[in-house]
């Protein structure tokens, strides 16, 4: 299954970067879920949690203060940017949540 290149930052530092089968992120105007493939995307984001399916189906989430998330595909995958804020650390959550 083809995956993401995740990348979430603040100005501060990495909060979390690795490979995902999906990011589901809230933006100013409504949820917006990343698969890989998905198509060039730049959104500002909402304070709200953002979610990362991991490649075993674990789910995690940080909590995103502002900021933007930039989506890229080509030849060589599909990288999803978070620009945050703030960002608290990621942790396992629930499946679903």
């Amino acid at each position: 299954m083809p995956t993401l290149d995740v990348h979430v930052v603040t100005p501060e530092r990495e909060v979390w970067s690795g490979t995902a089968q999906m990011v589901v992120a809230h933006g100013v105007e409504g949820d917006v879920g990343i698969l890989a493939g998905h198509a060039p995307l730049l959104i500002r984001l909402a304070n709200a949690p953002l979610r990362i399916q991991r490649e075993d189906g674990r789910w995690e989430r940080t909590a995103v203060e502002g900021g933007f998330m930039h989506v890229t595909s080509g030849d060589d995958g599909t990288r999803v940017d978070v620009l945050a804020s703030q960002a608290g650390d990621v942790a396992e959550a629930e499946a679903g949540q």
